[in-house]
């Protein structure tokens, strides 16, 4: 019994220096995902429930935030395919309260996606963001948000690295043209 006390300890340890750090860049990855705050903290649930069932699997030193990141999206997609698969459904009773409510926190826009870069951007870079494609708005987040390399980007989307380089090429053009008008009233010049 001593020595499983002393595993468990030993994997709580680790749990808690390498992966807890990482919660918040977690849940605003997971909040670009899924644009609701509960789903967005149940996914992060999730993610820490399966990374401590496989923290064996895991090795000391390595980027626990990029493996983290990974199971994330895999849970991410996972989620989707099996909600996919199951019907609609619409809880009247929210839906009625929500009508007839005087409550503040229901006034102004139903779209939450602009929260995840609360404090971090101004509202034309985060209408330009919402307006990229997913896969595109992810690596850039993912990239110039998060702060990962090409490397680890290619293991967290699992794609090769020359299609991390295209893709955020690409997507770094469609932010550019989104928020050209923006830049040029703002007073910066087009280079030619």
């Amino acid at each position: 019994m001593i020595v499983t006390d002393e595993i468990k300890e030993r994997k709580d340890n680790l749990f808690e220096e390498e992966f807890l750090p990482h919660m918040k860049a977690l849940y605003n990855f997971a909040f670009h995902l899924t644009f609701d705050e509960e789903n967005a903290n149940d996914l992060v649930q999730e993610t820490y429930l399966k990374a401590y069932r496989f923290i064996d699997s895991y090795q000391k030193g390595t980027n626990s935030k990029a493996w983290l990141f990974k199971i994330l999206k895999n849970e991410f997609i996972n989620g989707y395919r099996k909600k996919a698969k199951q019907p609609h459904s619409l809880d009247f009773d929210s839906l009625l309260s929500y009508h007839e409510s005087d409550d503040p926190q229901y006034v102004g826009s139903l779209d939450l996606r602009h929260e995840i870069f609360q404090n971090m951007m101004g509202d034309e870079i985060t209408t330009a963001m919402n307006r990229l494609p997913d896969e595109f708005k992810t690596i850039i987040i993912l990239c110039d948000v998060e702060g990962f390399t090409y490397e680890e980007l290619s293991k967290i989307l699992d794609i090769p690295i020359g299609t991390v380089r295209s893709r955020l090429f690409r997507a770094r053009n469609m932010l550019k043209e989104l928020l050209r008008s923006y830049a040029l009233n703002l007073g910066y010049k087009e280079k030619r």
